[in-house]
Parts: structure tokens; C-alpha cells; sequence
């Protein structure tokens, strides 16, 4: 029918994905299967203290501060150009941190930490403008209706338009000052996220995974473009990822080259529905909505107040779908009202009828992370998390998958250094909602971690950050890197208005909190967006991306989590650029600090008595004092020694790694 026609035509290109998004997001992306029982997290302060993050005076510049074993090296607001728009991910460079922005992108020199200098702020409005680097090229992301291929501010106001970006933009960066924009890549649902994956057997192409969750666009806008299933259309843009190969030497012929199907035979998980605050909170406002004659529709079985910025546009269509003009009439309204549920059905998904068979599930990944070392990466697909064998880079394969009642809407991955677990963060209430407070369950909204045994992923435990905050503070598990502590699992987290927060997964069973920092709400009286979009480390310090406040950098401080011999290990991995969701192996050159540091482990760990540690320590001294074929032998002696302390030792592993590390350092000497 015309009117359904319409209303579809409408969504697709208006954008009510993201219009709705906070109105249906909990109650369409709730995933489940149910993992294990939850472990409970918190924080390593001792709990009679109280936390410091409790409280805090609220401001956007002004804010209270709180501050645990970090040190804050510098805060620098937005330049004039990106102030009050979201400032977004991050990706670095040489001595450069790209922070994209929905008004396009800025360049900061980091060289100096203590004082970021703004090499150039590239406007280039579209959301949500996620930056990866590999050598010259920059790529940059674009969902959004209103991106223009011209990087123009105007917007794109007809519905169908060869003007509108949505996919990848690539930048050519080798005058970093200068980019030039050097080609673009469109996709059928647009650029949320992308991965930016150098497979180590391909030294002339890099590959770029495209996870788009917009609606699909019209193939009047572009070709080949099918938002039909896969059963009615095998080239749908539903339920597949897309695969970009960029020939490095003309990145101007970058190309779509595959659309995996990874998600086949995957059906909807089970949801957990609403916090209780939240269900008396939305009764409340769709009784006050519905006495105003407000649309509503029910969704899982819960109704929703649809936003009139949803409503408006698909009235406007039924004007003009019977060739009217001017406002839309009572009779229109009545015909969208009857109609409405029903297109909402076909949307979103309708209840599973009796016999109908369970209903699918994700179309679409949110952000997927790549580590080729080992050849896995793992995909935050909304509904699931995925594990994914990428040794073809352009036809990634499934070989696992895992779903949660407890988890919302699976966002980002993170492996550990070895390949032998995975951290997936659940991004509850789609990062515009407090979902920190009090009252809200520790298993919602927080990270589940998983061992990979035998291809397969294995629940351990969740973390979340122990600290309550306001129902003025959005809050929940956002993006977040490994920092490079050898011997440990240690990572740097972003939770929007909850701050950032260092934790422990050695022990995937038992993670735990070592540091933070967070500021007050952005404003007291009600949501106002704030906070932590990304932290991730790089090269020495954490570089936290700020979506109102601007760029942030912090330094670890020691502390009887992290001592300065395993900062110092850590600030020895050298980075000549660093995608996080592209996660590279870290490597420690042969260092005293990189030994020191394994002792100081063995320490905490009681791998070695007392005495042991302190002969071992005055070894270390002794050699580092001497130089070549002294220094070579009275380090290869000590490696030997601990050797044969391993077999003894409660932390034989950690005694292994030390030895290893001295009889390196004993090689280095030659």
C-alpha cells in the first residue's frame, strides 16, 4: 500500500533509526542467552573508605575532580570549530592523535603531552566520524543523512541525493596539515564503525571491515542497495558486513570486494528488559504522552512514545503520497495512526507468533576488532559477540558466537596480548542513558570477559565500574585499550560520565579496579552529554578522547598495583601508529625495567621468598653497572639460576618469563 510505502520510504532516508534510538533502543537491542552467574566487581580501595567519585560538583569546565594512582599531564578544550559538537574515537600517528569529531576531524601534536598543539581541524560534518591511520591514508567514517561527499555543512535535504556520503571517506595524510581527500568508498547502511585490518601476508593492500547500523538506503541513491531479507533477496544489505580492499598505491580504487554473512542461522537472544526505575519512568511519560494525543507503539511488549521528530516526516510523506500540499491533515494523522503498528512490526521485528519460528538476529555488527597476529577478531554484533577467523581478510569467517541476558547491546572487543581471552563491552541504554546508577545491576552495562578455549568462548566473569553515579550522568562500558604492563592483562576503559578506569583482567574471574580518574556531571539539574568517549594508551600515556570537554592525557603513578619497573616496561613499546579496534601484538625489547619489572611481580605474587628477590635484584644492579662480555655473562649466570628456581616456584610461569627476559638482556650485551 501507498501509505506503508511511504512511511518505509521515509524512515530509510530521515533517519529514524537514530531518531528512535533512545525511545526503542533498550527494548529492540536487549541480547541475551544467558552466560554464567555473575561475578561481582569492585573497587581495590579499601571498602571503608568512601570513593572519591561520589559526589562530585558538576560543571562543564569546572567539574570536581577525583583521582586514583593517575596523574592528569593535561586537558586541553576544543578548538572554536568543534566546540558543542561530540567529539568521537581516536587514532594516532607518529606523534599525532587524530580525534574524530560529527563536524569532522581534528589533529593534535602530542609530542609534548603536557601542552597538545592543533596542527588542523578538518571539517567535515557526518556522523560519527570514527578515524583509523595505516601509513599516508586516513579513513574516516560517515552514517549519517546529512554527510555530503564535498564535506559541506549544508546538509542534504532531498531524501534522494548522489550528493550524501554514507561509508568511508580516505584522506591522503603525508602533509598531515594538508589532507587531501582522495576517494570514498559508499555503502547501503553507511559507516558506524570501521576496522582497519593489515593482514601481514598482503604488503600492497589493506582491507577495512564497514559495520554500518543505519536503515539501508534507496537503490535510486545507490545501486544494488536491498533492504529485503535474504530470503526474499540474496544481494540484501541486511544481516552482512562489508569488506573495502584499498590498493595502497591508488587508494582512489578502494572497492567493496566482499559482504560476509556472518551472521546466518544466528536468532534473537532473549532481553532483559528494563531496569525498574526505568519501567515506572516510561509508564509515566507514555500516559502523559498519550493524553496529549502522542503516538505510541508497543515494542517487545512495551510501549514506547515515538518522537515527534519521527512522526513529522513520515506525515509529511502521506501528504505527499495523495498529492497534497501544506499540513498534514486530521485524516492523515488517523491513517498513519492505523497504520502504524504494523509498519513498526515490519520495522523492528514483530512478536514471535505461534508457529512463525523464532525471529533472527543481529543484522548488523556495532564495531568489530581485529587481531592479526593471531589471526581471530572479535565482533560486538549487537545481539551476540562473535569470533571470527580473519587469515582471508576479505572473507572473514564465523566460528563462534555468544549472547547474554545480562548484556544490552554488545559494542567493542578486546583480546589480551596472548589470544587467550576476550573482553566484550555492553553498551546498555546506547551511551546516552545513565546506566552507573545505584540501583542499576552490576551485570548491565558492564564488560564480560571470556576465555578462548578451543575455538570456542568461555564465560569467566564482568567487570564494571564500582563507582554509583547520578541519573545526570550518562554512563556505561565504552572503548577502552591494553596497556602494555608485561606478564598481565591490564586496561585503560572509558565509560563516558563515569570517567575512565584502569582494571586488572589477569585473573578473568576476579578483575579488578588499580586506578581512575572522573569529573563531576556536566550539569546538575538534568542529562547533559559529557565524558569519556575513548582511552586508550599510546605509546607512554593515556590519551582520552572528551565528547564535550575536548582531549585529555593522563599518566600511571605507582602504586601497590603497578609499580614504576612496570610503567617503565610498558612506556618501552613503541608505537609507529596505533588503531585500537586494528589491535596490534606488543612486543618488549630486552630492557632492566622489562626484568625489574617481572620481579617486582614475583613480589606480589610470593612466586620467590624474600631472600630470592633480593639476591636477584642486587644481580640485576651488579650487571647493569658493567658493560659487554662481563655484563653478558653475569646475566646469562643469572638466567640459569632462575631456571632451575622455576620448578620450585608457586609462579613458575612468571619465573620462566623473568629468566627469559635476562637471558635476552644477556643477548643485547653480546
Amino acid at each position: 500500500m501507498v501509505l506503508a510505502s511511504q512511511i518505509r520510504r521515509a524512515r530509510v532516508h530521515l533517519g529514524a533509526a537514530r531518531l528512535l534510538s533512545i525511545s526503542l533502543t533498550l527494548a529492540l537491542l536487549l541480547t541475551a542467552m544467558g552466560c554464567a552467574t555473575a561475578t561481582s566487581t569492585s573497587s581495590s580501595r579499601a571498602s571503608s573508605i568512601p570513593d572519591p567519585r561520589v559526589g562530585l560538583r558538576a560543571g562543564m569546565m569546572d567539574a570536581a575532580e577525583a583521582i586514583w594512582n593517575l596523574r592528569v599531564v593535561s586537558k586541553t578544550p576544543p578548538p572554536p570549530k568543534f566546540l558543542g559538537v561530540t567529539n568521537s574515537d581516536l587514532s594516532f600517528t607518529g606523534p599525532y592523535a587524530i580525534q574524530g569529531n560529527y563536524n569532522g576531524y581534528q589533529v593534535w601534536d602530542i609530542s609534548n603531552p603536557s601542552a597538545p598543539t592543533l596542527k588542523i581541524g578538518y571539517v567535515c560534518p557526518a556522523s560519527q566520524s570514527d578515524v583509523s591511520v595505516y601509513k599516508n591514508l586516513l579513513f574516516v567514517s560517515g552514517e549519517s543523512n546529512s554527510g555530503r561527499l564535498d564535506c559541506g555543512a549544508g546538509g542534504v535535504k532531498d531524501t534522494v541525493s548522489h550528493d550524501r556520503l554514507r561509508g568511508i571517506r580516505i584522506f591522503d595524510i603525508t602533509d598531515i596539515t594538508n589532507p587531501k581527500y582522495v576517494g570514498n568508498v559508499q555503502t547501503c547502511r553507511g559507516s558506524h564503525t570501521h576496522t582497519v585490518l593489515v593482514d601481514p601476508k598482503d604488503t600492497e593492500n589493506v582491507y577495512v571491515y564497514i559495520s554500518g547500523s543505519a536503515g539501508v538506503r534507496s537503490p535510486n541513491e545507490l545501486a544494488g542497495c536491498s533492504r529485503l531479507t535474504p530470503d526474499k533477496d540474496p544481494n540484501s544489505a541486511l544481516f552482512r558486513i562489508e569488506v573495502i580492499k584499498v590498493p595502497l598505491a591508488h587508494p582512489e580504487q578502494a572497492a567493496i570486494v566482499s559482504s560476509p554473512r556472518i551472521f546466518n542461522d544466528l536468532v534473537a537472544p532473549v532481553v532483559h528488559g528494563d531496569a525498574p526505575e526505568d519501567i515506572a519512568a516510561n509508564r509515566k511519560e507514555v500516559e502523559a504522552a498519550r493524553a496529549k494525543g502522542a503516538f505510541i507503539v508497543r515494542v517487545s511488549g512495551d510501549e514506547r512514545v515515538v518522537p515527534n521528530g519521527f512522526v513529522a516526516p513520515l506525515l509529511d510523506s502521506i501528504v505527499k503520497a495523495r498529492g497534497g500540499t501544506g499540513a498534514p491533515t486530521g485524516a492523515d494523522s488517523a491513517a498513519l495512526r492505523s497504520s502504524f503498528q504494523s509498519i513498526i512490526d515490519k520495522m523492528f521485528g514483530a512478536p514471535s507468533t505461534p508457529g512463525a519460528g523464532p525471529r533472527p538476529g543481529p543484522t548488523q555488527c556495532h564495531d568489530i576488532t581485529v587481531y592479526p597476529a593471531i589471526g581471530l577478531a572479535g565482533g560486538a554484533c549487537g545481539g551476540y559477540g562473535l569470533l571470527l577467523d580473519i587469515r582471508d581478510p576479505a572473507h572473514p569467517v564465523r566460528l563462534a558466537a555468544v549472547a547474554d541476558s545480562n548484556f544490552s547491546y554488545w559494542h567493542s572487543a578486546t583480546f589480551n596480548n596472548d589470544g587467550t581471552k576476550i573482553l566484550f563491552s555492553d553498551e546498555w541504554g546506547g551511551g546516552g542513558q545513565p546506566k552507573c546508577r545505584i540501583t542499576d545491576k552490576r551485570e548491565w552495562g558492564a564488560d564480560a570477559i571470556f576465555k578462548l578455549v578451543d575455538g570456542k568462548m568461555v564465560f569467566q566473569s564482568y567487570y564494571k565500574l564500582p563507582a554509583p553515579q547520578t541519573k545526570e550522568e550518562n554512563c556505561v562500558a565504552h572503548n577502552g585499550s591494553l596497556i602494555p604492563i608485561p606478564g598481565r592483562d591490564v586496561m585503560v576503559q572509558a565509560w563516558y560520565q563515569g570517567g575512565i578506569s584502569v582494571f586488572d583482567w589477569t585473573d578473568a574471574a576476579h578483575p579488578k579496579e588499580i586506578a581512575f580518574f572522573d569529573r563531576g556531571p556536566a550539569d546538575s539539574t538534568h542529562m547533559a552529554m559529557g565524558g569519556s568517549w575513548s582511552a586508550y594508551w599510546y605509546n607512554g600515556t593515556i590519551v582520552s578522547s572528551e565528547i564535550a570537554r575536548g582531549l585529555d592525557i593522563f599518566e600511571l603513578t605507582p602504586s601497590q598495583f603497578i609499580s614504576q619497573n612496570e610503567i617503565d616496561a610498558a612506556k618501552s613499546v613503541h608505537f609507529d601508529y596505533l588503531n585500537t579496534q586494528g589491535q596490534p601484538k606488543l612486543v618488549w625489547p630486552a630492557s632492566f625495567s622489562l626484568a625489574r619489572a617481572y620481579v617486582d611481580q614475583l613480589e606480589r605474587s610470593q612466586g620467590l621468598s624474600g631472600a630470592r628477590l633480593s639476591a636477584v635484584r642486587q644481580a640485576l644492579s651488579s650487571a647493569e653497572t658493567t658493560s659487554g662480555a662481563q655484563r653478558r655473562d653475569a646475566l646469562s649466570q643469572l638466567a640459569a639460576q632462575l631456571d632451575a628456581d622455576a620448578s620450585g616456584s608457586a609462579d613458575a610461569s612468571k619465573v620462566r618469563k623473568l629468566a627469559g627476559a635476562v637471558r635476552d638482556l644477556a643477548g643485547a650485551s653480546s
